[in-house]
């Protein structure tokens, strides 16, 4: 069985897939930019994921309102550690901060937030490890635009797919187009604070 917190992610040597989902007064403008520009909002923290089937669960399969385009973001890996490097969790764990207090006070000087939830099966159920998702704020946020993301793929179509073969009762073939993801081996630094 997997790590209760392990991140799985599709990534190379340089970088790593995560995923977002917008309506397409946000998406659009991000895939002819290649980056988010207005009205993304440049003003409040933006989660980023990189398991998709945690993103399916959240969205609905791209059906809740706001939520219908799913994007596929590859970014650095270096921005990528970067983010978990100024991480502290959402909530107080014995195991990552000194005391209560301590992790109230890192919280909210915090400019990255982490929260891990159940991971997903294919028709949403929750599993018995966690996935993460790691919420970038403003003070990290033009960073994350202007130099982390390498390039921003629409897999509305893809999603349209699989969720088409769910609903005709064809998940053995839904699994088949399910992107490819592994665990990410996190430096040694960096894991004890995000409770890996």
């Amino acid at each position: 069985m997997p790590g209760l917190y392990e991140i799985r992610a599709d990534y190379d040597r340089d970088s790593i897939v995560i995923y977002q989902a917008y309506p397409a007064s946000i998406a659009e403008p991000a895939l002819k930019a290649q980056k988010f520009v207005a009205p993304f909002s440049f003003g409040r923290m933006t989660w980023i994921k990189p398991s998709f089937l945690w993103l399916m669960h959240r969205s609905n399969w791209g059906q809740k309102s706001g939520q219908e385009m799913t994007l596929r973001v590859r970014i650095k890996r270096h921005g990528w550690e970067t983010a978990l490097k100024h991480a502290v969790l959402t909530s107080c764990h014995p195991e990552a901060s000194r005391s209560k207090e301590d992790w109230e006070r890192q919280f909210h000087e915090a400019f990255v937030h982490v929260q891990w939830d159940p991971e997903r099966s294919l028709r949403g159920a929750a599993l018995p490890h966690y996935s993460i998702q790691v919420g970038i704020s403003r003070h990290l946020i033009r960073e994350f635009v202007d130099d982390w993301i390498v390039k921003i793929e629409d897999f509305s179509g893809s999603v349209a797919k699989m969720r088409k073969l769910l609903r005709d009762g064809k998940a053995n073939d839904a699994t088949r187009h399910l992107p490819q993801e592994r665990v990410y081996n996190v430096p040694s630094e960096i894991g004890p604070r995000i409770l890996m």
